[in-house]
């Protein structure tokens, strides 16, 4: 398995629009493979395709502490969502940088598998918040972009200071 380069913000690449995935062979399971093995290696909980430039509909994530639950969206939709939650998001390609955001708390989603068989099931909690963030990501659309403009901003220049003491 390879280690992707994760795009970080404010990569313009972050703002494109993914498309559906038809064809499921080794290449997109492969691909699904990497995604784990560099979201592991972030260390992060989710990873978008278009996160590692990739501009497919697929998602990978592992909420479970040991790391041994990892799934695999494929062209995932939300059929149906309840209720809301606030909760403290972060992101890989937003290293360092925490905010508070509200999500749905409910969630009903269909998806494919890399073989490309159909799934669908209900969830809530950190899955749903999760699901929600990375499918987000797979429509140009980042965790900052639900923040006030002044809380958005303090937030940039958090991380735009980051930079200037990392590099």
């Amino acid at each position: 398995m390879a280690k992707l380069d994760i795009l970080e913000f404010p990569d313009p690449r972050l703002r494109l629009v993914a498309q559906p995935v038809e064809t499921f062979d080794a290449d997109l399971k492969r691909l699904a493979d990497d995604m784990l093995a560099t979201m592991y290696d972030a260390p992060g909980i989710g990873l978008a395709a278009t996160q590692v430039d990739v501009q497919k509909r697929l998602l990978v994530l592992d909420i479970s502490e040991t790391h041994d639950d990892p799934q695999v969206f494929i062209n995932p939709e939300i059929l149906e969502s309840r209720g809301t939650e606030v909760c403290q998001e972060g992101c890989l390609s937003f290293p360092g940088v925490y905010a508070d955001v509200e999500r749905r708390d409910w969630i009903r989603v269909k998806a494919q598998d890399v073989t490309g068989k159909a799934f669908e099931f209900e969830t809530d909690g950190l899955l749903a918040v999760c699901i929600q963030h990375e499918m987000d990501h797979l429509v140009g659309k980042v965790f900052v972009d639900y923040l006030s403009p002044l809380k958005r901003s303090l937030l940039l220049r958090k991380l735009e200071k980051q930079r200037r003491h990392a590099g």
